[in-house]
């Protein structure tokens, strides 16, 4: 509806609708690079086994819970720790564990730096793990242990087979049993899964499927 103005215009001021929503809880505490390390921290310790040396890994994450015992209680990743006998690698994996904790303590979405490990090949070529998957790296496999944590505290999404995948890959893995096999559980035969990176891919039905991770050139 226009309106006329008799008077003369001396301010103005512009009314936002966002301005009329109310305020957001401000004690909600977000993970941020001035936030205190408390005293006591929770932690996991992976062990990582690798044939590049006799002498094992020990990948520790230590978790802040910010907001406990409320609505918004979240676990974050706070801090890591790589340690071992062997001294080698010493000086890149310091390197390398000061700059995932500067990401960890500057918040936001830390999940990336999964998929970033985990795309590090080794020049001199990977290893394969027991069980036959195949690790890029020994940074890959820092990146791992990394999801393997964050899904256990609900960072990222646990990625399992529908009854009707494992019923499939079950089958199949009894019907090739009897042919040939190691102890991987999967056939010697078998070729290296470009999703999952195991030795376990298999032409069955005329269709290469992985007996591992499920993927499937057909679909």
């Amino acid at each position: 509806m226009a309106r006329k103005i008799e008077q003369e215009i001396v301010d103005w001021t512009v009314i936002s609708t966002a301005a009329q929503e109310p305020p957001a809880a401000t004690d909600v505490v977000q993970m941020h690079e001035k936030l205190e390390r408390p005293e006591i921290l929770v932690g996991s310790t992976y062990k990582v086994k690798t044939p590049l040396s006799e002498h094992a890994l020990y990948i520790t994450i230590n978790d802040i819970i910010l907001n406990q015992d409320t609505e918004h209680e979240q676990r974050q990743p706070f801090e890591i720790f790589i340690n071992s006998k062997n001294m080698d690698h010493f000086q890149w994996v310091v390197a390398l564990t000061r700059v995932i904790s500067a990401v960890f303590r500057k918040g936001g979405d830390a999940t990336f730096l999964v998929e970033e490990l985990k795309a590090v090949f080794d020049p001199k070529g990977g290893y394969f793990k027991r069980g036959g998957r195949f690790m890029p790296s020994l940074v890959a496999e820092i990146g791992e242990a990394i999801e393997h944590h964050m899904k256990s505290i609900g960072l990222l999404p646990e990625e399992s087979l529908d009854p009707h995948q494992k019923a499939y890959i079950a089958s199949k893995k009894e019907a090739l049993a009897s042919n040939d096999g190691n102890e991987s559980g999967y056939p010697d035969s078998a070729q290296l899964c470009g999703k999952c990176y195991t030795k376990a891919v298999v032409y069955s039905d005329g269709c290469m499927t992985c007996l591992s991770c499920g993927d499937s050139k057909c679909g």
